[in-house]
């Protein structure tokens, strides 16, 4: 027992040392107080978490900055982390932008480009432009309307990658290089198809730390959802020690899918 105690402490440190240099991309989506689902954080938990960020001497990025640093050379201040937030959500302006505010952090929200001003529980354009206008907030995208882009054709993948970079750009009047693919999902013709509209990188639902040597059009994120079910503790341990939960997150998640439910309830995945 002793010995496999001592192997898997092994493990774990050589996991976290792999992981040098890596940069936490944190993955949220709706912030508000009456929703309760898996893709909903409350505001009181939201503000906590990042309170944590401020207090621990993180400094939050953005993808370009990230990028920047792993292409071009240039520096990156201590504890980097990256706050991402997919869809647009109406109470992305109402909660998310007042705390991040306070605590002046950055953070990346990936536009779903024709629900922008059209549907009452998204941003409008205007929202948008203040956000923007804080130097706080970047805006990238997160496709025209949601498609799975791995199950449209060709065709359709391309108008959503190319209208909304064009949208977004019209829109903000700045470069859109970023997208985060809808539910997660790619494969090798969108990542050739992604870089050809003009994006420089794309992030996924896939959990984990992001690595300079990484795929730049499969980047990995630490998803923060969860209803009442990601308390400070629980976020704590994904944003410290992502690079040993990820995997046995995937170990889990594979079990799951293979029918041994009873086996991946011994998984620990915080």
């Amino acid at each position: 027992m002793f010995i496999l105690i001592l192997a898997g402490l092994g493990v774990c440190a050589y996991l976290m040392h792999q992981a040098a240099g890596a940069v936490p991309v944190l993955n949220y989506h709706q912030i508000n107080d009456h929703d309760v689902n898996a893709l909903t954080v409350n505001t009181s938990q939201f503000e906590a978490q990042m309170k944590y960020l401020a207090d621990k001497g993180y400094h939050t990025i953005t993808p370009a900055e990230m990028l920047d640093a792993w292409e071009n050379g240039t520096e990156l201040p201590d504890k980097p982390v990256i706050i991402t937030f997919d869809d647009g959500y109406a109470d992305n302006y109402r909660n998310v932008f007042p705390i991040l505010e306070k605590y002046q952090l950055k953070g990346t929200i990936f536009l779903i480009s024709d629900f922008v001003s059209t549907y009452p529980n998204y941003l409008t354009w205007s929202q948008v432009e203040e956000m923007q206008q804080s130097g706080l907030i970047d805006f990238e995208s997160h496709t025209l309307s949601h498609m799975q882009l791995d199950k449209t054709s060709p065709e359709e993948t391309w108008n959503q990658l190319d209208g909304s970079r064009r949208a977004l750009e019209w829109h903000l009047q700045k470069p859109v290089r970023f997208i985060a693919y809808p539910c997660g999902s790619y494969d090798e013709e969108l990542e050739r198809l992604t870089k050809d509209a003009g994006y420089r990188a794309a992030f996924t639902v896939n959990y984990g730390v992001t690595t300079p040597d990484e795929n730049h059009f499969v980047l990995d994120r630490i998803p923060i959802f969860g209803g009442m079910n990601h308390m400070l503790f629980r976020f704590k341990l994904r944003l410290n020690y992502s690079p040993i939960f990820a995997p046995l997150a995937h170990l889990s998640r594979s079990l799951k899918e293979e029918n041994h439910t009873f086996l991946a309830k011994f998984i620990p995945t915080p």
